[in-house]
């Protein structure tokens, strides 16, 4: 191996760690809220996901506390509260930060009637790795460019949390169809309701975010001064159209089980390379958080 080799390694990882450290620095100096809410927030999650031993009913209610410290931290983070300066903060990191919020708030209303341990603990790290991303790539502070612009944005990241929680009933769904075949019938699912009920809950989700989503892009169409067919525009037609498809095979063919989540998670993923996919390889991988 050439000498150069092993130190064209080792400057490779120093500049990576550089990237990471200068990230977290200029999350720090760009005025980020105050970095105790986000500890605490964290601890909260570990609490949840059980990697901190407790008795059996503090990781509920640390998932609950997790989840208040996150919303008030994306808040002033997003928002900017805490900020002399004008604008909002926008980036892959605080979008995917938010979406899991909204996620949480799905599975807080339902685990009020139903406790589900194991949902419990992948939201929870969902909740945690989300929130490092939002700390560790914050974006950049913009300025609206129209009045309609937050209610876009708005609308848009709803819907990321919509098809994620359709995405995590889908999941169950999923689990519930594969014990079937493997042990035997089911009549009830993870929730603890009938398949058929969950499987309509899952959907109702995908009806919802179809809706939200398409009036997302038609506010985006009617208002932008500058709309054009990039790559997060492409994606998310595309997205659009699976998740059209899907409710049209369900509608007219009965599409159901994994045929339809299959459309689901193919939709899910087109969206996420929209906007997420987009910003990080500019954010990151480009270092253009500006373009």
């Amino acid at each position: 191996m050439a000498p150069g080799g092993s130190a064209c390694r080792r400057a490779g990882r120093e500049s990576t760690l550089s990237v990471m450290i200068l990230s977290f620095a200029s999350s720090a100096s760009a005025g980020s809220p105050p970095i105790a809410l986000a500890v605490m927030a964290l601890v909260a999650y570990l609490v949840a996901a059980g990697l901190v031993g407790t008795s059996e009913r503090v990781p509920t209610i640390a998932l609950s506390v997790g989840w208040l410290l996150h919303g008030l931290w994306l808040v002033l983070d997003i928002a900017g509260l805490h900020r002399p300066e004008a604008g909002v903060r926008l980036g892959f990191g605080p979008v995917l930060a938010l979406a899991a919020w909204l996620i949480l708030a799905v599975h807080t209303v339902e685990s009020r009637f139903v406790p589900l341990p194991a949902v419990r603990r992948v939201l929870a790290l969902l909740g945690a790795v989300t929130l490092l991303l939002a700390w560790a790539f914050p974006g950049e502070l913009r300025q609206m460019a129209s009045r309609w612009a937050p209610l876009h944005w708005a609308l848009g990241v709803a819907s990321y949390g919509l098809f994620g929680a359709a995405v995590l009933h889908a999941t169950m769904l999923d689990s519930a169809e594969r014990q079937m075949r493997h042990r035997g019938p089911a009549i009830r699912g993870p929730l603890g309701m009938p398949l058929l009920r969950l499987e309509r809950l899952t959907f109702r989700f995908v009806d919802i975010g179809f809706a939200v989503l398409t009036l997302t892009l038609l506010l985006g169409v009617a208002t932008s001064t500058h709309w054009r067919l990039d790559h997060k525009s492409v994606f998310s037609l595309l997205g659009w159209g699976v998740f059209a498809a899907l409710l049209a095979g369900r509608h007219w063919k009965g599409w159901r089980g994994q045929r339809a989540t299959r459309w689901l998670y193919a939709g899910v993923t087109l969206l996420l390379l929209a906007y997420v996919g987009s910003r990080f390889v500019f954010e990151v991988l480009l270092g253009r958080g500006g373009a």
